[in-house]
Order: structure tokens, then sequence, then C-alpha cells
């Protein structure tokens, strides 16, 4: 996954009908600033207002996903989304001149191919994800849904549907990778039961509808003179069933196509939580209301909890150890604050402070109420984002890096002997001329105990 925001390069257009209301749009994808993330704006509308893609501005979940904010909606919202997502994208302006998301051909396809003609732009930010940190369920019994997510590195999805007929029979299918997306879900159309057809009709809610945009599902049987009303209210000559029990001898793309769709819907509901994910989500039998419904329970939870906590195992293999640690830092006792790096890549470190009674400044701070000063917790971050600064330059045996600036620390709570401290550093840009700039947390158990933002400068050693 990424480690840095993105947004798109240069604007790009793309033009279409919505399924369901018949009437043509335009969308323009628009370059974005750090953290603006996804929104939507009706420039067909007085004052041109903004629609935020945050699953608290769902008004609607009926054949796809609504959002209104600001006296404005936008519908059918998911299949852009979950291309957005797929690309990686964290910044985007969509302006669009009416209500509804073209529907184009049922998939991703034509928005991803749009928005990579727009090509890409890395920004001078670290990327937000959510990290799922324990198993999360969402059931509704009514309906035979189940939705969880468990803790994993990637953006991982898997999505089974049953809905008991003998055409679709029981499928399932597997994003091992966001990076993906593009390659096995993206091409995936939207589907629905010949039996529904009549019903959406009557309820105007396919007026866009057309074969070329929806694989239709035949899984009873039918005569003749019900596929002739069928061609009439689809303005079609003639429509006929193939052996695969699919109207009018559309090729399926994949062989588990309608599995890669729901799979496809899940990700662009998902993308309302409003941060990229790391877990793997495991949806059966899910629909647009069952994916709001998660999206909102993980928004909730997030809130609620620190679920952002690294999760510590002290059995885990270290990427360095104390020996390995000191050929790095040259911080030596009663000033090395790093016991072990859990993790480490280009632009996140993760470090162990095991706090004792033993620490030479409980002495004095303070022998009846020991309390590790937050000074020198703010010391251990540094040493810790010392070693992410070193990991991320050419011949870091020749530089030493200094901590240059404080900002915005706050200490939530106190660390006591006993505690695991539990240290994040993320790189907030790149480098550049010798300066890195790093958020910085520190947590023991699933309590933040202290963040801020931090400063390293790189100062080259002279023989």
């Amino acid at each position: 996954m990424r480690n840095f925001q993105r947004t798109i390069n240069i604007s790009g257009k793309l033009s279409g009908l919505g399924l369901h209301t018949g009437k043509k749009a335009t969308l323009k994808f628009i370059p974005a600033l750090i953290n603006h993330g996804i929104k939507f704006q009706r420039i067909d509308l007085e004052n041109k207002p903004i629609i935020n893609a945050d699953v608290d501005n769902v008004i609607a979940v009926e054949r796809g996903t609504t959002l209104s904010q600001n006296n404005a909606k936008i519908s059918t919202v998911e299949h852009l989304l979950a291309a957005i997502v797929g690309l990686e994208i964290d910044n985007i302006l969509i302006q669009i001149d009416g209500e509804e998301i073209p529907i184009l051909d049922g998939s991703s396809k034509e928005f991803i191919k749009c928005l990579e003609k727009c090509e890409f732009k890395t920004q001078d930010a670290a990327r937000k994800y959510i990290e799922i940190p324990e198993k999360l369920t969402f059931i509704d019994e009514k309906n035979n849904v189940e939705i969880s997510a468990y803790p994993h590195n990637d953006y991982r999805v898997t999505s089974m549907v049953d809905y008991n007929s003998e055409v679709l029979g029981s499928q399932h299918y597997t994003l091992n990778r966001i990076s993906n997306f593009k390659k096995e879900i993206s091409k995936a159309r939207t589907f629905c039961f010949l039996h529904e057809i009549e019903e959406l009709f009557k309820k105007d809610l396919i007026k866009g509808g057309d074969l070329n945009n929806a694989i239709v599902i035949v899984d009873k049987v039918v005569d003749n003179k019900k596929l002739d009303e069928i061609s009439t209210l689809l303005g079609k000559k003639k429509v006929r069933v193939d052996k695969q029990g699919i109207l009018n001898n559309v090729n399926l793309r994949y062989n588990n196509e309608p599995a890669r769709h729901k799979l496809l819907d899940i990700i662009g509901d998902l993308a309302l939580v409003g941060r990229p994910i790391k877990g793997h989500i495991i949806a059966a039998r899910p629909g647009h209301k069952s994916n709001i419904e998660f999206a909102k329970m993980l928004k909730k939870f997030i809130n609620k909890k620190n679920i952002n906590a690294p999760k510590y195992d002290p059995k885990q293999e270290p990427v360095y150890d104390i020996n390995e640690v000191k050929k790095i830092l040259k911080h030596r006792y009663p000033f090395l604050f790093v016991d072990k790096i859990t993790y480490l890549d280009e632009s996140e470190v993760i470090g162990i402070k095991n706090v004792t009674v033993n620490e030479p400044f409980f002495n004095g701070h303070f022998p009846s109420n020991p309390i590790m000063p937050g000074v020198l917790q703010v010391e251990a971050l540094a040493q810790v984002g010392g070693i992410l600064v070193m990991n991320s330059i050419d011949e870091p045996d020749k530089y030493i890096p200094y901590l240059a600036g404080i900002e915005n620390f706050r200490f939530r709570k106190m660390v006591r002997p006993g505690d695991t401290l539990v240290m994040r550093l993320r790189f907030e840009s790149p480098i550049k001329r010798g300066i890195a700039k790093m958020k910085a947390e520190a947590f023991v158990g699933n309590n933040i105990v202290g963040e801020g933002n931090m400063t390293a400068t790189l100062q080259k050693l002279y023989d």
C-alpha cells in the first residue's frame, strides 16, 4: 500500500447517463490539496454546494448509495468511489452537473480509464490509515448478512454471494491487495434478476438501465410472452436467454462476475468511512444497506477507541534487537530509551521501551509516585524517529540525526513502572534538504499516552 497521499495531476472529464434517473451528467475530476479527502460538488445548483464522501451523509441505499449535504444530493456513488480507492487516490474534487453519477458500463472500468489519463501526483503528507485492531462483526439476521473485519497489513476483501439460484450458485472472490483492483475487480458489472426488472421500472429506479450496463440473470423459466414484455420495457426488438441463464447472450467478463461486483460495491461503500483501510473485510451476502451499516459501525468504533494503537507481541521477532539498535543510535545507558524495533518500512517505524522501576530517573521523579518524565518520553520517541530517518537515507554511517523541533505535543496519560511504551513515528512528508518531519505517537496498550509533531535534522559526520 502507498505510504504518502496522492491526488491526480491534471483535470479530466467524463459523461454518461444515470442508471436510475436516465439523465445525462458530466463529471469533472479536479486535483485537490493534502488532507482534502474525496468531495463532490453540484455545480448545477446555486452556490455550488459541496458534499463530503462521508457515511454520515448517506440518505438512501436502495439499488445504490445516495449522499446528501448542504441541501444537495448525489446518488449512485459506489462505482466511482471504488475506482478512487482502487487507484489509491486520497484527495480529489468531483464536480458534477446533475444528481446522479453516470452508470457507464455498470462497472468501475471507465472511471479507472479516465482517472489514469489524469495521471497521479504524490503529495508531501503521509496517508492516514484505519488499521483494524481486532475482529469486528456486523450481522443482519433477517437478511442473513454477515460482514467482519480482521487485522491485516493491506486492504484485503472477500465477498461471498448465495441467492439460492441455480444459475448463480454460490460464488466468492478475494482481492488480496488493493493494488490489484484494476485488474481483478474494476470490470465487474452490476447485475439483477429478470423478475426484478418490472418492479424496478414501476419504481422508476432504472430509467437509464440497459443490457449494455447490467447483467440480467434469468433464474426461472420464462415464456416468450414475458420476454416480449421485457423487450418492450428495455426498448429492445427482442431479448433472449442464453444457456448460462444470462439475458441476450451477454458475455461474462469473469466466471464469478456477480461476486466480484459485490466486492466492488463493498470497496466503494466503505470509502465513506473517510480513510484508507488496512484490514481484511469478509462479507457474506452483502448489499448497500449492510455495507453502509458496517461502515457506520466501523466509523463509530474508530471514534470510540483508538484503533490505531499498534499491536505489540513480545514473542514477535524484532526487526532490530537492542544490539542492533546500538549500532544505529549513538546513545548509551542511562540515555538509551529504545529496547527494540518491531516494525520498519520507508515511512513508518515502531519501537519499544520497557519501563522498569530500576530506571535511574524514578529516584527523583518521584520516589513515592514514580512517573516517567514527559521530556524523556519525547526523547524516546526522538530516538525511534532517528532510526526511521537513518533507514531512509543513503550512507547512514556518515550522518547523525538531531531533534530540531517539537510542535503540538500533548501528554494524555501517565507512564509508570511496568508499562510497555509502544512508539510509532510516521513521515509527514519526504525528507528534504536534510529535514525530516514526523508524526509521533506513544501508546501503552490501546491508550495513547503522548502525541505530537517532531522535526529532525541530519548532520554529516566528519572524519
